[in-house]
């Protein structure tokens, strides 16, 4: 007993010594100095920090005396000097010019925890994991608390019903499959920490009752070369491969980066819908589904002279897509069987787009404010072509083609104003979007040798949409326990459409703020509490707005909506973090006039149709636990509980509410004390959960694997197996007044995937600054 307690003393006593700290503001001239390493040095002891957002740091010692102090910021040194330490004591550093000078070979050595939290954000420090290297970047934002990623279910943030992804602050405006090859391209090892922002701030654009994931990468000194090659091979039914290459270049002035991605993936789905009522109807789909992709991203920027720079950035991406359903269809009157469809149908889809992006950076001023000008340019043009033949009970036969062409062009502009005065940190900004979506959409018989075009089901639709936004943020540190932060922002849209062959045409405007307001409570090291406020507007994508309808079979058609108006959020969230280790978030979110799809059947006539049927009131928390135990287990388990309660109306859809309950566990075991070989295995399952008006039935996905670092590191090798249990089905109940529906759908989740990674050159690089351009996913 004796030697326990001793022991115990024994590891208690470095925390009862750390009763000393220096704490205080960076500041130059009248402004602040945000994110400089601070670093402490006493012999061959030495400690460092990070100054927050506002310039200010708390750096914790081990014992009195005499320390050299040093300031670290963009790569020089900024501040030098002796400071005495007996207790806990406060100093400003204050920089001057004559303080500054260049430095060669700066090592940070500081580690960070691994969750923060900042008033508008939670960082997940990525770099800090190491569980999370020898990853891509989808497996990377799995990782992350709050985030749902795979290649079957998309990007999903907890309590949110859309999500964009930025890297370092640009909005990757892609969707789908290119969004998701994009971000395997990004290696986990280039990745300094993901911010998961689910209450984005005035800045930002309020469109979406969605969050903002912000993937930082790494910002390092090195000059020269470096890169790397990534190749996987993914084993489903069917074999695909994916591989992707970095080239990287730096000098003092100039940074640019080069990125290569190519895929080649299938798979095999089965749906299943049923519809019990009235009119009944099963339909079964076996399909393949098939993509090829390949895409380059060039950015560039250049460092004028220290208050200036200018960047651009060109992404293109190209690829074809397609799927072969066969799909059969019976149908009930009364329960009564009536007739059988039998459908065969090819989709052939091939997709161009191309996004430019350039920047403007100057920094004015003793206070080192700063303009920011950025211009942005998007252009897709896909093409699609279904070609279907049904056959009726009567061996009648439907042959009918579905060519289209859409093209959609976006272009923006705006400008940012900081201004970091010494009582606040102010920001402002306005910007103008454009947006034009042009569709030519046909539906072709064929009669005799020839197709024949029918200009009932045929259309030709043009939509023009104009952004004007302006808004205003302030945040304050009001004390060294709290800060706030504020933000205003306006928003004014004029929207027109016009369907040709309907005569359709829809014209509206409409104008409204958007407030955000954080307050943050730091306790200590230990505690951080947070509560937010955000109102948001979710715009409908393009396709929703489109009346063309999309045909799977002769009586079976997608169609958008083009009088389908916004639906507003309010969102409440108050969190709290302990230890950078456990997280605890709840959430309240009121949608007003929301608008989804409805499944609707008259007779043998199947319609999917967008339209505004629903208020929603959603609650929620979620808890998150990341630690290592004995050095060799690193863990991370998360639980999210949310009710929903809808409130339909003016459809048949029925009012529901329900409960969702899910759990995350995740686990990385070293093999070796080198921490080369290490064995993952992850659980992921939702219990039978409620959500609107649909009920659906457990699914999980239980996920194992290798991950080997070879060769000093410079070859990552992977071997996962997901979905061992075959779980990943989505399958469940839709409840409508008069009517039930049921599907039962499998995407292909078991798979076997094994990728390789061989880094060259140096592997320090500093990433360049990189551009926002919101608006594009909604170019769906």
């Amino acid at each position: 007993m004796l030697k326990k307690i001793s022991l115990s003393l024994t590891l208690l006593m470095p925390l009862f010594a750390l009763s000393q700290s220096i704490s205080g503001t960076i500041r130059q001239s009248k402004s602040t100095i945000p994110y400089a390493e601070i670093i402490a040095r006493k012999g061959q002891y030495k400690q460092s920090a990070i100054s927050d957002a506002n310039g200010y740091f708390n750096l914790k010692l081990a014992e009195y005396g005499t320390y050299s102090m040093e300031c670290i910021y963009d790569g020089k040194t900024i501040y030098q000097a002796q400071i005495d330490v007996n207790g806990n004591i406060k100093h400003d550093l204050l920089v001057t010019d004559g303080n500054e000078k260049q430095i060669e070979g700066v090592t940070v050595t500081v580690r960070k925890k691994l969750i923060e939290r900042k008033a508008d954000r939670l960082i997940f420090n990525l770099s800090n994991s190491i569980a999370s290297q020898g990853m891509d970047g989808l497996q990377a934002l799995d990782m992350t608390p709050q985030i749902k990623a795979d290649e079957n279910g998309g990007i999903t943030m907890i309590g949110k019903s859309g999500v964009a992804v930025m890297v370092n602050e640009q909005m990757l405006n892609l969707s789908g499959p290119d969004l998701i090859n994009y971000i395997r391209s990004i290696r986990s090892e280039s990745i300094e920490k993901i911010e998961v922002i689910t209450a984005p701030p005035a800045k930002y654009e309020a469109q979406g009752n969605s969050g903002l994931i912000n993937i930082v990468l790494k910002k390092n000194q090195d000059l020269g070369w470096n890169g790397s090659l990534t190749s996987s091979l993914i084993q489903t039914t069917y074999t695909g491969i994916a591989n992707s290459a970095t080239v990287n270049y730096q000098n003092k002035k100039l940074r640019t980066s080069l990125k290569l991605r190519q895929n080649d993936t299938q798979k095999h789905s089965s749906e299943n819908y049923r519809i019990v009522g009235l009119d009944g109807l099963n339909s079964s789909d076996d399909r393949r589904d098939f993509g090829q992709g390949r895409g380059l991203n060039f950015s560039s920027d250049y460092e004028i002279n220290k208050k200036s720079s200018l960047g651009l950035v060109f992404d293109y991406g190209s690829g074809k897509s397609g799927m072969d359903i066969t799909n059969t269809s019976d149908y009930f009157q009364n329960q009564n069987y009536t007739n059988t469809l039998r459908t065969y149908a090819e989709h052939r889809d091939k997709n161009r787009q191309a996004t430019i992006s350039a920047y403007y950076d100057l920094k004015f001023g003793k206070q080192n404010n700063k303009l920011s000008i950025t211009g942005n340019y998007f252009s897709n043009t896909p093409t699609s072509n279904i070609d279907f033949t049904t056959v009726d009970n009567s061996d009648h036969d439907y042959v009918v083609r579905t060519p289209s062409r859409l093209d959609y062009k976006i272009y923006s502009g705006q400008a940012d104003l900081t201004l970091p005065f010494e009582f606040a940190k102010t920001e402002a900004g306005i910007k103008f979007t454009n947006f034009d979506n042009n569709s030519d959409l046909k539906y072709q018989n064929f009669t005799g040798q020839d197709y024949i075009t029918d200009p009932q089901k045929s259309d030709l639709f043009n939509y023009n949409e104009k952004n004007y936004a302006v808004y205003a943020g302030m945040e304050r540190q009001l004390s060294e326990k709290w800060n706030a932060k504020v933000g205003l922002r306006y928003e004014y849209a004029i929207i027109n459409g016009n369907s040709v062959s309907s005569g359709q045409r829809s014209e509206n405007s409409y104008g409204k703020f958007f407030p955000t307001a954080y307050l943050s409570y730091k306790a200590n090291e230990n505690h951080t509490f947070n509560i937010n406020y955000s109102k948001r507007i979710n715009r409908p994508g393009f396709r929703a707005l489109n009346p063309f309808r999309w045909y799977t079979n002769v009586n079976s058609y997608y169609s958008g909506n083009p009088t389908l108006n916004p639906s507003f959020s309010h969102n409440f969230e108050l969190s709290y973090l302990y230890k950078g280790k456990l997280s605890v978030s709840t959430y309240f979110q009121r949608e007003t006039n929301a608008f989804g799809q409805l499944v609707m059947l008259e007779g043998e006539n199947k319609t999917s149709r967008f339209y505004n049927f629903f208020n929603k009131n959603s609650t929620g928390i979620s808890l998150n636990y990341s630690d290592t135990f004995l050095n060799y287990w690193e863990a991370s388990y998360a639980a999210y509980f949310s009710h929903m309660k809808t409130q339909v109306f003016a459809t048949d859809a029925a009012s529901r509410k329900g409960n969702s309950t899910s759990f995350d566990i995740r686990n990385s075991f070293s093999l070796k004390k080198d921490k080369s070989v290490q064995l993952i295995m992850n659980y992921w399952f939702r219990l039978p959960s409620s959500l609107g008006n649909t009920y659906s039935y457990f699914v999980g996905n239980f996920t194992a694997g290798l991950k080997l670092s070879l060769m000093n590191k410079d070859l990552m090798m992977n071997v996962y197996v997901s979905d061992i249990f075959r779980q990943a089905k989505s399958h469940g109940e839709i409840y409508y007044v008069d009517s039930m529906h049921y599907f039962n759908n499998y995407y292909d989740g078991r798979s076997l995937s094994v990728s390789l990674t061989y880094n060259i050159g140096k592997r320090k690089l500093r990433e360049g600054r990189q551009l926002r351009f919101d608006e594009k996913n909604r170019a769906n």
